[in-house]
């Protein structure tokens, strides 16, 4: 099982994020018009509302409209209003102890990912894993503000934005958790997520976004893939969610547990999986350094180190399936 993983510089959208997008639009439209045209919402509502809740970034959301060729079914799209449903697996940990680093697993199809870390200056410096092309499934910006997602186990749906781009505008716009919070809070989705965030000072956040619904911040320092009780059985049962939270809080709650020794378990059973054929197998395990500022990417044989004084631009190939046990030097 082999992916590509592509690391781009590139300051304001341009020519680089142009490749991006039509590299990706065919699946991207594909998946976007699954429940048929009439199923996703017209452009002018799509528009007004990231307008209304995402003020701040309206303006490069015109730009990338601009640039993927202002199309109606594009903008749409990138307005990331009321999309199709989307799940993945994925575990995070908010490590405070000595340091402070955001770890995760993000577990997923690998057919549906772009592979994509891009470092960006729209509002703010940001380095994240990029989703519908400038949504972002983790990523930290250069205050230190680290934040990943989750999904969270419910087949709810309701009225509101794709997660991705809410990561996306709150690495942008704020610099602190208490300031991230607000945003959760503030901004509604359209399927249940649990995000985790932390900033330099050691401040931490799990949030438990539901449609329709407040959110919720709950003292925790650990997400996996539902918020409290189980409420989708199939789903709890595929991707292990409570034994990989339990796991987590286990490790975490040992005093002579490390970050390195952490992360070399996010690279091993239960928490790194190859349930490819369900949709639900490892793709990366990242680990964003909220102390100093660097992004280490890994596999159970590979390393990428970036940082925002030293981002490199490289592509690596990566098989997923490859040696899983073996020890990772660090």
């Amino acid at each position: 099982m082999i992916v590509s993983f592509n690391c781009i510089n590139e300051q304001q959208p341009d020519e680089k994020w142009v490749g991006l997008f039509e590299k990706t639009w065919p699946f991207y439209k594909k998946w976007f018009l699954s429940e048929g045209m009439t199923a996703r919402q017209g452009y002018l509502t799509s528009s007004s509302k990231l307008e209304q809740y995402m003020p701040e970034i309206f303006p490069i959301y015109e730009k990338l409209t601009s640039l993927a060729g202002g199309g109606d079914l594009e903008s749409r799209f990138l307005s990331m209003y009321c999309p199709p449903p989307y799940m993945s697996g994925c575990s995070q940990l908010a490590w405070t102890k000595s340091s402070v680093a955001l770890m995760r697993n993000y577990d997923y199809n690998p057919k549906m990912f772009e592979g994509v870390m891009l470092y960006s200056n729209w509002l703010k410096p940001v380095i994240g894993i990029s989703d519908c092309t400038w949504g972002l499934l983790d990523g930290m910006n250069a205050d230190g503000l680290a934040v990943s997602l989750t999904f969270g186990g419910s087949k709810k749906m309701g009225t509101g934005f794709g997660i991705p781009v809410i990561l996306r505008y709150a690495l942008e716009t704020c610099s602190t958790v208490k300031e991230a919070q607000a945003v959760f809070c503030r901004i509604p989705v359209h399927m249940a997520y649990n995000v985790s965030m932390v900033d330099p000072a050691g401040h931490y956040s799990t949030m438990y976004l539901t449609p329709n619904q407040p959110a919720r911040i709950v003292d925790t320092h650990v997400g996996t893939n539902h918020q409290g009780e189980i409420v989708w059985n199939e789903y709890a049962e595929l991707t292990e969610t409570v034994k990989r939270k339990e796991f987590i809080e286990e490790h975490y709650a040992n005093e002579d547990e490390t970050v390195d020794s952490m992360l070399r378990k996010f690279l091993k059973p239960p928490l790194y999986s190859l349930k490819f054929e369900k949709s639900f197998g490892t793709l990366y395990t990242v680990n964003y350094n909220s102390s100093n500022r660097t992004v280490h990417v890994m596999w159970p044989t590979k390393t990428l180190n970036q940082s925002f004084e030293n981002f490199v631009e490289e592509k690596v190939l990566v098989n997923l399936k490859l040696n899983v046990h073996s020890k990772l030097s660090m």
